[in-house]
């Protein structure tokens, strides 16, 4: 042990401090492998590939032949899977490979049942959160929306449409509903039930969605609350005519 000087007392020498994790808004950011651009890139082309209906349901995503699809080696595709799975769009089984994630009827239902629940909230805290660059995104995206629908591109539509709710989940800062939506990876039951495809239901949804970025911009959160609640109730309804329509066409 070192001495201040000698026959003084001596020094105690503190041990350093362990480092505090980073920080995302407060909260310890998640530790994980960083992915570079390439990965993310090929990330995105699978993704639109199965989102796309090039990939179905169930089908076997087979290492080679992704590594040709992506053009990237196989150590990246395993790393897009991965994502794809954490997304949900996936399923990863030991000794048997990937495949396209098949999400069953009555599952696709209780999603968007809980989407309704948790989206409602976030609106509320969207509305009472909302400045003057959320609005402008919300307007923009609302541009889009109807650019997409006017030239009956409805599948470029929903992937705008999920666009707009992402705004308002960040938009409400409600950490919890965000997690949680997250956690319900709704996207395999938009890309499998396509139930924006239902006759009429896109002019519908145009005009609930601009019931609720009305309600946001003008900072009323129980009509934002309760304009997402009637849009995705609505949207219910139509999964199930889907659903329905998919049961008709299979017994033809």
């Amino acid at each position: 042990m070192p001495m201040s000087a000698k026959g003084a007392t001596p020094v105690r020498r503190r041990s350093p401090r362990p480092k505090r994790p980073a920080t995302r808004n407060g909260v310890a950011a998640p530790a994980g492998p960083t992915t570079s651009r390439a990965d993310l890139d090929s990330t995105n082309q699978l993704r639109d590939a199965i989102t796309s209906g090039r990939f179905q349901p169930n089908e076997r995503l087979i290492e080679k032949d992704l590594v040709e699809l992506l053009g990237t080696s196989r150590g990246s595709v395993r790393v897009v899977l991965a994502r794809l799975e954490q997304e949900g769009l996936v399923i990863r089984e030991p000794n048997r490979g990937a495949r396209v994630r098949l999400v069953s009827e009555s599952d696709a239902i209780e999603i968007v049942e809980a989407r309704c629940a948790l989206e409602s909230v976030a609106a509320r805290h969207a509305a009472l959160n909302a400045n003057a660059a959320d609005i402008a995104a919300l307007r923009a995206i609302m541009t889009q929306l109807r650019r997409l629908r006017k030239e009956d591109d409805l599948l470029a539509y929903a992937d705008k449409n999920r666009e707009l709710h992402g705004v308002i989940v960040r938009m409400s800062q409600h950490r919890t509903a965000a997690t949680l939506l997250a956690m319900l990876k709704s996207q395999s039951v938009s890309f499998q039930y396509r139930s924006i495809l239902q006759p009429g239901r896109a002019d519908r949804s145009i005009m609930e969605h601009e019931e609720l970025v009305d309600a946001i911009a003008a900072k009323d959160p129980a009509a934002a609350e309760a304009a997402m609640s009637s849009h995705l109730g609505a949207a219910v309804v139509a999964l199930r005519r889907s659903i329905a329509s998919g049961r008709d066409a299979r017994r033809s």
